[in-house]
């Protein structure tokens, strides 16, 4: 079937794993898609911290969902040209957090999930549905037809909390559940977004979710939608990409950075576009990937669709452009108060308020994030000296603040008097050395003996400089600490390109956590791929 003269829409997915991806201009970027809709997932953006220019793009209208449980942690949205505008838009799929009419609806069977469950499935801001209203070609309808986008950001599953992994199972079968229904009420579906499904449990639930077609059957074929039926086992929609590209190889959307395994295209493919199978079989024109786009660790995947889409006259109250703070409306001063918790009941109070499994750092530092990065305090002392002219000046000086009673009090040295003149610099030892026991010198006093037995005077140059035996004050700084402190050992050679390795840490809980060890320096590959890492490996010794 010729696509050439119809009219077509293209719709584009990325995972940008922080909306900092779009720091050097979002409508460029966009733009650089030439897409009608394009759904971004992991924003890592709150609601309070969502600026303008990312908000309101000219030519665009926006849906975001926000995580209401962490502050930069994952967050969905949706970014739709001005002639592509949604007649409606929903954030989450339990229909809990939709506005009231605008609704688009069909939410399943749910009573396998409790309210609670429910809840917290879409409180951490990863879903965003769209409904489009479009005409398609040879569609024999006279009305314009119904297409609901589904951008989703799957939860990682934990391995170290299995509480996680029950959520993520949770995840699905809601999302299964949405999608079903919004397909049988008569609309089109495609869900998109991001997924690692290599883990049993996930994989086990993508076989049910999609469709199985015999190996015969050409894609792209012109059949009704009775035969596309039985000829298709299993799910009710389709992985777009491998329906077009069954046999391609190395098609990755997501690589390491941590490993550079970018270079050498050597990754997962994670990121996908569903739809289901009729829209496809019927009106899919194109679907690949763009692994030349860099910003995120991932990369965009498009599919094209011949369609001719019809515009909303007006923006669902979900844009962000209806966003109180984006209209100029005037908002209550309440808005922008949070009543300080005791620190006693921060533990129970709190995370009753805030949905979801959360530590007491992470809530206090939702609450008030500034409060909690202030760890120093600056004390400004004036102090009346006079120079060498006479006049009386200031002096300020950043004071550490510390706890009464704390063990490093006992140990913190006087500071040590610096007396210069026109000939000679001479180091005055304080009146009393601070002790950690009786007969034991500290530190400073170690450093000071050590100082004290070298003469350095003064040249013409004001420059210091040593006479027969002595050092530099800063060689003997650098030689008592080389004495005190073990720098990093040197990296060895590994066998594979005799080239010099790079030292990691284990950061994995378990019984070699923070332990260091040494690997090749290149970035991760295949096996058969000579210019890729070699399987060298070592321990460092701890005594090392």
């Amino acid at each position: 079937m010729s696509h050439a003269c119809q009219k077509t829409m293209k719709i584009v997915t990325w995972n940008i794993n922080g909306i900092r991806t779009f720091k050097n201009g979002i409508r460029t970027i966009l733009d650089s898609f030439d897409a009608d809709i394009i759904c971004v997932q992991e924003t890592k953006v709150t609601r309070d911290l969502l600026d303008e220019k990312t908000a309101i793009v000219d030519g665009y209208n926006s849906y975001f969902s926000f995580s209401r449980v962490r502050s930069g942690y994952s967050g969905v949205a949706t970014y739709c040209k001005d002639t592509a505008t949604p007649f409606l838009a929903e954030e989450g799929l339990t229909g809990l957090l939709a506005n009231q009419g605008e609704a688009i609806g069909c939410y399943g069977d749910r009573a396998a999930l409790s309210s609670d469950e429910l809840l917290a499935l879409d409180n951490e801001g990863r879903a965003v549905i769209t409904q489009h209203h479009f005409w398609l070609v040879f569609s024999g309808k006279d009305g314009p037809e119904k297409l609901a986008v589904i951008n989703v950001y799957c939860p990682r599953a934990d391995p170290d909390k299995p509480e996680r992994k029950q959520f993520k199972l949770q995840f699905y079968q809601l999302l299964q559940c949405r999608a079903e229904a919004i397909l049988s009420s008569g609309s089109y579906v495609i869900v998109l977004g991001d997924d690692n499904f290599e883990d049993n449990p996930g994989r086990k639930w993508l076989n049910q979710f999609l469709c199985e077609r015999p190996e015969n059957e050409e894609k792209g074929s012109v059949e009704t939608v009775d035969s596309c039926q039985k000829s298709i086992t299993g799910g009710k929609f389709v992985d777009s990409f491998r329906y077009f590209h069954p046999k391609r190889s190395n098609a990755f959307t997501c690589w390491s950075t941590m490993t550079g395994a970018r270079q050498t295209n050597y990754g997962t493919r994670i990121d996908y576009i569903f739809t289901d199978h009729s829209l496809l079989e019927t009106y899919a024109i194109a679907v690949d990937i763009m692994p030349e786009v860099e910003g995120s660790d991932h990369c965009p995947v498009w599919a094209q669709l011949s369609c001719n889409l019809q515009s909303s006259a007006r923006c669902p109250s979900m844009c962000t452009r209806q966003m109180p703070k984006f209209m100029g409306r005037q908002q209550k001063l309440s808005r922008f108060l949070v009543k300080a918790p005791e620190k006693i009941s921060v533990s129970k109070g709190l995370s009753e308020s805030l949905p979801g499994s959360q530590d007491t750092g992470e809530i206090l530092e939702n609450l008030n994030p500034a409060e909690q990065r202030q760890s120093f305090t600056r004390k400004r002392c004036t102090e009346r000296q006079t120079d060498a002219n006479g006049h009386k000046c200031k002096r300020s000086k950043l004071i550490k603040t510390e706890s009464k009673g704390s063990l490093l009090a006992f140990f913190k040295p006087k500071p040590t008097e610096l007396r210069t003149s026109s000939d000679s610099l001479s180091l005055k030892q304080p009146e009393s050395t601070t002790t950690s026991g009786p007969g034991i010198k500290s530190d400073s006093s170690i450093f000071y003996s050590a100082v004290q037995k070298e003469e350095v005077t003064m040249e013409s140059g004001n420059q210091p400089t040593t006479t027969g035996k002595s050092k530099c004050v800063t060689g003997l700084c650098t030689g008592f600490w080389k004495s005190v402190l073990h720098g990093p050992p040197q990296p060895p050679l590994c066998k594979s390109h005799n080239e010099p390795c790079v030292l990691r840490t284990v950061k994995k809980a378990g019984p070699n956590l923070g332990r260091q060890f040494f690997v090749c320096a290149r970035p991760q590959g295949h096996a058969s791929n000579p210019q890729a890492r070699c399987n060298f490996f070592v321990w460092v010794d701890k005594g090392k």
